[in-house]
């Protein structure tokens, strides 16, 4: 299933806020903590997480960011209506943008 199937473009074309490079599931607490005060529901771009290019790895980094963010922005009493793409970044790495709906939904994507 093609996860970015209603966009025009692919997502590494959003604009981007900031990005993390995490390296292990070590790095997940500090990047999902940062993003949840920075906040999504003001903001026009999204986040970018990048992560190694080894399968397991990427998918409980992957897995612990998209839960944290959700658990960090209902423990805030925030909006999560978040939306997230994965796909491969270049040789190295996968990444995940995540991106308020709203957001999205203003850049007409």
């Amino acid at each position: 299933m093609n996860l970015y199937q209603d966009m025009d473009s692919h997502p590494k074309d959003l604009p981007i806020f900031k990005t993390y490079d995490l390296k292990s599931e070590k790095d997940v607490a500090d990047a999902v903590e940062d993003m949840v005060n920075l906040g999504f529901s003001n903001r026009k771009e999204g986040f970018k997480v990048l992560m190694p290019k080894e399968t397991k790895l990427a998918k409980r980094i992957g897995y612990s960011v998209t839960t944290g963010v959700n658990y960090g922005l209902r423990k805030k009493k925030e909006v999560r209506d978040i939306k997230y793409w994965t796909y491969h970044h270049d040789f190295d790495h996968y990444a995940i943008i995540l991106i308020s709906s709203k957001a999205l939904e203003d850049l007409g994507a």
